[in-house]
């Protein structure tokens, strides 16, 4: 079973699928990087009393802006600010770090959480939402058609991994039977590295419906598709595909 997602993102996962008698390999295509620019993310923590609302998409944003709030010496202002997860694992990760998640969405999407706080947004709010340099903006531009007035800093960005010679060897030579991908980029970069062919007849898992659809315009077929964007989201998906 290949996974093709960060290493910063994988232990638990490769974990609970070792568990169910899985043989991972992990063959991350993204490395995660901090801001090339540091300094709007480091001023957003130094006056991070001023925002209504903190917006998290990514376990990766949650540690970034922590981190940030470390340095500035800010973190017990956080307690005045309202914080909203994109999904179970983000708001686990803004839990471990001693946060209060005022709002998860039952959709584990960045219009999702859209729409779980936009009940308590009023014209004017301060949202902080820090994000991938490369990420999707149908967050940001939904808080901004509602009025709300949006800081978007650059808590991180990903940069593609090269998959050595070694690792494509392995690839030739052990074709895996399942292959998970977390997200869009993974896929397009995992193709782009290594390509279709790699993909052999694995059965294919996506995270959630944006990566399915993802891969089904790249022209792969998906096999499951997780139920919820979690470790055990994706372990079971996998299952469902192994045993149709």
């Amino acid at each position: 079973m290949l996974i093709t997602r960060p290493k910063e993102r994988v232990e638990e996962l490769c974990f609970l699928l070792e568990d169910e008698g899985a043989e991972v390999l992990s063959l991350p295509v993204l490395e995660l990087r901090p801001p090339e620019d540091p300094r709007p993310l480091a001023a957003a923590a130094e006056s991070i009393q001023r925002y209504r609302w903190v917006v998290f998409a990514s376990p990766s944003a949650v540690e970034a802006v922590m981190e940030a709030l470390r340095e500035a010496g800010t973190v017990e202002r956080m307690r005045h600010v309202r914080v909203a997860a994109v999904g179970p694992r983000t708001a686990r990760t803004a839990e471990g770090f001693g946060l209060q998640v005022a709002a998860e969405p039952a959709e584990a999407t960045g219009l999702g959480l859209f729409e779980a706080i936009r009940p308590e947004l009023h014209p004017e709010d301060e949202v902080l939402l820090p994000a991938a340099e490369e990420g999707r903006r149908e967050l940001e531009l939904a808080l901004r058609e509602q009025g709300v007035r949006v800081t978007r800093v650059t808590a991180y960005r990903t940069t593609p991994a090269e998959l050595s010679p070694e690792a494509q060897q392995m690839l030739r030579e052990a074709p895996p039977d399942v292959v998970l991908f977390a997200s869009p980029r993974t896929a397009e970069l995992f193709l782009e590295a290594a390509g279709r062919e790699r993909l052999g007849q694995a059965r294919v898992v996506a995270i959630g419906p944006t990566t399915a659809g993802a891969l089904s315009r790249l022209g792969v077929e998906v096999a499951a598709v997780a139920a919820r964007p979690t470790p055990e989201g994706l372990v079971e998906a996998a299952i469902r595909a192994i045993h149709g």
